[in-house]
């Protein structure tokens, strides 16, 4: 291996831990060309008395540029925002891309899917500008930039572009929120017409939308979303092929980029072992395909194939985890990939 690439691990809380242990010991096992610099947040922070998006945390990211996040837990209603949250505002990761595919011995009703939701990362109703109007009555405000429309909308085609993708939907509800969802629309459009045309464009109110992808996600390819209808939308594209344990995810800007787990942190089953790894592992491998594309590194992208191959073939041999309808449990799933590389 020709380079060695330093990347910050966020073990996150819950069962976290347990599986990015599990993924760095198959990265091991496959050689990938890395080493790992360890930080908190969220509760882990919380519980080594710092703030629960530690300024260390984001300094190590900014410096080495990638990092790998298991899941940390956001209570709900109140207590701390969410890390997820303040991570992507703090290093303005600006685009999250989560590829959703049919798994090989994952049985779901829809076969051959093959979809990307990409999800502006920044702005809409996860802006977190709320204040209370009068006792009783509580008001959010949904952002929208011209600079951050256009800017997702630019790397969302570029990105179909380089991956050979040929076709992008916009989900929106410009029909009732004309200005905001409307300059999304706006954006998207003349960016597929002035530079695009390569690009088949079209859009769908998302209502209507939903509804035909649940009836048969293989008309769509790439669906580009404002902020909280793509968090929306790709746990329901998850749904279709199994969960979200086989669903890896990413956020990305211009200068960082953090990978991690889409799932929660299960609280109710930390600590016993039996986690699925897989969508950590997951995105393990487009984090070594970034490294690869981004840093020009051959070995990363061999490496990537190398895990997603063993991975497969876990999962074709029936090896999985009790999510999945299988009786392995965490540490068992990892030997089985390492068995297969």
């Amino acid at each position: 291996m020709s380079k060695t690439h330093t990347i910050v691990l966020i073990p996150g809380d819950g069962i976290g831990p347990e599986v990015t242990e599990a993924v760095q010991h198959i990265l091991a096992a496959a050689e990938a060309p890395v080493e790992w610099e360890h930080h908190v947040a969220g509760i882990a922070a919380l519980d080594q008395g710092l703030e629960v998006m530690p300024e260390q945390t984001l300094d190590a990211i900014r410096q080495h540029g990638v990092a790998i996040k298991g899941p940390c837990t956001t209570p709900v209603g109140k207590g701390f925002s969410s890390v997820n949250v303040q991570l992507r505002k703090a290093l303005s990761l600006y685009a999250a891309v989560r590829p959703v595919r049919s798994m090989p011995g994952v049985p779901t009703r829809f076969e051959n899917v093959d979809l990307i939701i990409i999800r502006e990362n920044t702005e809409g109703l996860y802006s977190g500008v709320e204040n209370e109007v009068t006792p009783g009555v509580v008001m959010s405000m949904k952002v929208a930039t011209e600079q951050g429309c256009s800017r997702i909308a630019h790397w969302a085609f570029r990105f179909a572009t380089q991956r050979d993708r040929k076709k992008i939907t916009v989900f929106h509800k410009a029909n009732i929120m004309k200005m905001t969802d409307g300059l999304f629309l706006r954006c998207a459009g003349e960016v597929a017409k002035k530079e695009y045309p390569n690009i088949e464009y079209n859009h769908a109110i998302i209502d209507a939308g939903c509804m035909r992808l649940v009836q048969d996600p293989t008309q769509f390819d790439i669906l580009l979303l404002e902020n909280l209808y793509g968090d929306v939308v790709s746990d329901l594209c998850a749904g279709l092929v199994g969960g979200l344990g086989v669903v890896p995810g990413a956020n990305i800007g211009d200068e960082y980029a953090v990978f991690e787990a889409v799932h929660g942190s299960a609280p109710d089953i930390a600590g016993k072992g039996i986690a699925n790894p897989l969508a950590l592992l997951m995105s393990a491998v487009m984090m070594l395909n970034h490294l690869g594309t981004t840093r020009d590194d051959n070995d990363c992208i061999t490496v990537a194939e190398k895990i997603k191959k063993a991975y497969n073939q876990t999962l074709a041999d029936g090896q999985k985890t009790g999510d999945l309808g299988g009786e392995l449990n965490t540490k068992q799933f990892a030997d089985a990939v390492i068995e297969r590389l």
